[in-house]
């Protein structure tokens, strides 16, 4: 079955009636189109739990810190601080592969609509040409006439002779 006939359909539907596949209606369906990539993608009918991070609890008021206290705080800074830098090369990284994906996605949409807009100018060839041979058939009607009309003169003149040389015997 071409693609012409799996896109749009046969054209023809019963008792030789022209379908209604090509009457201008569409399936192109809007909740789809703008369907999200992902469910956890943040869009405005979905933005997100707004969480964020603490890696030690807030103090409430003034207090003293001891030695040891201040210690582990000093080394958990470092940690955090490296982790923090890691992180945002992470997140540099992440964000260049999701403007990446974006590209192809876009690119790839472009192209879909060349593959489309090329396949309507490729039906139209096709319309124009069955136009063009629905315009020649009365040509062929008459061509053809022509020729059943000369059969049927052939065939009259050969009975003719045959019936006087039959007739002559």
């Amino acid at each position: 079955m071409s693609l012409q006939l799996r896109l749009f359909g046969g054209g023809q539907a019963a008792a030789g009636k022209p379908s209604a596949t090509n009457d201008g209606n569409h399936a192109i369906d809007k909740s789809k189109v703008l369907a999200r990539t992902d469910a956890r993608v943040i869009t405005p009918n979905t933005p997100g739990n707004f969480s964020s991070i603490r890696s030690t609890p807030v103090v409430p008021d003034p207090r003293y810190f001891d030695r040891e206290q201040a210690d582990k705080l000093k080394e958990l800074a470092q940690e955090k601080t490296d982790g923090a830098r890691q992180s945002k090369r992470a997140y540099k990284a992440l964000t260049k592969i999701e403007v990446a994906d974006a590209t192809v996605h876009k690119e790839h949409r472009k192209y879909e609509g060349a593959v489309a807009e090329n396949e309507l100018k490729k039906v139209r060839g096709n319309a124009g040409l069955a136009k063009k041979l629905h315009g020649m058939r009365p040509g062929y009607a008459r061509l053809g006439l022509g020729i059943d009309k000369a059969d049927s003169d052939a065939r009259g003149r050969i009975d003719a002779i045959k019936a006087k040389l039959t007739g002559a015997n």
